[in-house]
């Protein structure tokens, strides 16, 4: 066979893939079909199968093929620069319209595709990153920033820049997440300190810290295991000693 010949089995080949795709959706693709089509946009003319095959067996799911940063894609026999950049901006993409579809929704009503946002945006991420929901006084979702990088304790965190933000937001409450790149969702001393800190700063400004969430393996919501609560009564306390003459 040769080369046109090839290039017109291979575009007949993702032509079906695609047709597929438009009457059965995603769920009518395998990973490796998936992968395939994805690799195409960015070497049309190339046989992705082989790569995309590659890809799975090296990373182990397709999650993890799009966490993979670019350098380590090129390693891959058959994946280049442009199919390279085709899977890391598909997977940016994938981020922002999670980030969006969350915006002006009450958290309450939407806490899935909260959890949704955060997990993918901190999944397969090497290091710790605090993640900050600023919401109005109706606990809409205003907007999210990522806050800290690196090792998170009370002596890395800059509390007076996460209110300040809060402040240039006009947020009335605040939600904290932050990734466990170890998978484990037991929140350490550290986390368990950083939340007292951070509500006691947050009550003296009128800012409520309504949730602190953990992203591993699944997710743990400090509310939902009564640990703000907890956390809430002990600053009240502290409060309340501060305020006696």
């Amino acid at each position: 066979m040769d080369k046109q010949d090839w290039q017109k089995k291979g575009t007949g080949h993702r032509g079906r893939l695609r047709d597929r795709f438009l009457e059965s959706g995603i769920d009518g693709l395998g990973n490796i079909e998936i992968l395939e089509l994805l690799l195409s946009f960015g070497t049309p003319r190339s046989d992705c199968k082989e790569a995309a095959s590659e890809l799975l067996k090296k990373y182990g799911s397709f999650s993890k093929v799009l966490d993979a940063p670019g350098h380590s894609l090129l390693k891959i026999k058959g994946i280049g620069p442009k199919n390279s950049f085709a899977l890391q901006f598909i997977q940016a993409v994938a981020s922002h319209y999670l980030k969006d579809r969350i915006r002006g929704k009450r958290y309450l009503h939407s806490s899935k595709e909260v959890a949704d946002y955060l997990i993918h945006s901190m999944r397969g991420l090497k290091i710790e990153v605090l993640t900050v929901l600023f919401l109005d006084s109706s606990h809409a979702i205003i907007d999210s920033e990522i806050v800290a990088e690196g090792t998170l304790n009370v002596n890395t965190i800059y509390p007076r820049e996460i209110i300040k933000r809060a402040m240039d937001y006009h947020a009335a409450a605040l939600i904290l997440a932050h990734n466990h790149p170890s998978g484990s969702l037991i929140p350490s001393t550290q986390d368990i300190k950083l939340t007292k800190t951070l509500f006691l700063l947050c009550t003296c400004m009128q800012i409520q810290l309504l949730d602190h969430l953990i992203i591993g393996d699944g997710t743990y919501s400090f509310a939902d295991e009564g640990l703000m609560g907890s956390i809430r009564e002990k600053c009240q306390k502290t409060l309340s000693l501060l305020a006696s003459p």
